[in-house]
């Protein structure tokens, strides 16, 4: 279940209702009687009452196992469905889910005319620019300081002695204490997914959070994504540069640092200490070891090692990079000649 601080969520669906908003069917001789939908989830949590989709074959295993009472697949995967869940056939299944998930679930929006909402919790000692604007139930800690123009949205927690520079806007979030955000930073919003059916293009809603731990530091411009269900966590004391792009589910661990221009995709993972010089890329759902380096300007496509620096686009180990690198330009200076 989506974090009901951050998100509005709607009451239970027929089924038949969901397969006219989703574009699926049931087999023949289903019974729907009284059959409801409460949530949408991923294959791995979900529930009785709830939806989960499978469209990617590395996930079947999840599938086999899954508990959802109901699954949006494709007709040629029915056999794979477990026998207490539902199979919802369909021919995008991705997008159905994401029609049914747009339909439960909300962002929560600042509600009323005042900047700073009646149920905000701000502490003694709280330092607030002008034009700030706090949402309902968002929560500001003892010596705070928030500059001018800076939104914190409604159910945002930010801890003690910290400092958030102007015009920044922070959603769905959770932040530790002293920690540093510089101007015009973008924490919480809605990770990059998309799906497609028959319909056209569809965004995958985000139902994550933001979990920045104490002491972290991040700079001007700086985008990080919430989760599109599980959270976006940067650790303890990781410093982030500016114009860095962190998207939805990255895992940061503790004193990682991010130089400018970076941008990890969904779901990577990094280890305590790694370090990523300007312009470094990382392709989704990969795992960067503790105490690794990623050079500047590498592009890194496979999982890197602890403690091993790589380089080059694709990246790969540094020396070997380096060398690869002489021997072309050896070879090319000699055709030359």
């Amino acid at each position: 279940m989506p974090d009901q601080r951050f998100f509005d969520v709607a009451s239970e669906i027929a089924l038949d209702d969901v397969l006219g908003l989703a574009f699926a069917t049931v087999s023949s001789g289903a019974d729907l009687t009284a059959r409801r939908v409460n949530g949408c989830a991923p294959l791995s949590v979900a529930g009785q009452g709830d939806v989960a989709y499978f469209s990617d074959r590395r996930y079947l295993e999840n599938l086999r196992r899954t508990r959802a009472g109901f699954a949006f697949v494709h007709e040629a995967d029915i056999d794979h469905v477990p026998e207490q869940t539902l199979a919802l056939v369909t021919r995008s299944p991705q997008a159905s889910w994401s029609r049914l998930a747009a339909k439960l679930y909300r962002p929560r929006r600042h509600e009323g005319p005042q900047a700073i909402h009646p149920t905000a919790r701000i502490e003694d000692g709280v330092t607030l620019g002008v034009g700030v604007i706090v949402g309902q139930g968002a929560e500001i800690g003892r010596g705070s300081h928030i500059e001018a123009y800076t939104v914190i949205g409604p159910g945002c927690q930010i801890g003690r002695n910290c400092y958030i520079g102007a015009h920044a806007t922070i959603y769905c979030a959770l932040i530790g204490d002293g920690v540093h955000l510089a101007s015009g930073v973008r924490i919480g919003e809605a990770g990059f997914g998309v799906s497609g059916d028959h319909e056209g293009l569809i965004d995958v809603p985000q139902l994550g959070r933001v979990v920045l731990q104490d002491h972290v530091s991040i700079g001007a411009g700086t985008c990080v994504d919430r989760g599109a269900y599980d959270d976006t966590v940067i650790g303890e004391a990781s410093k982030i540069d500016n114009m860095v792009q962190i998207a939805h589910n990255v895992k940061l661990g503790r004193n990682v640092i991010v130089a400018a221009h970076s941008g990890l995709s969904g779901s990577v993972q990094v280890g305590d200490g790694a370090m990523f010089g300007g312009r470094a890329g990382v392709i989704d759902h990969i795992d960067i070891g503790a105490g690794a380096k990623v050079a500047a300007g590498a592009v890194v496509f496979k999982d890197v090692p602890a403690g091993q620096m790589w380089s080059g686009f694709p990246a790969k180990p540094s020396r070997q990079f380096l060398r690869e690198t002489a021997w072309l330009s050896k070879a090319a200076t000699k055709d030359k000649g």
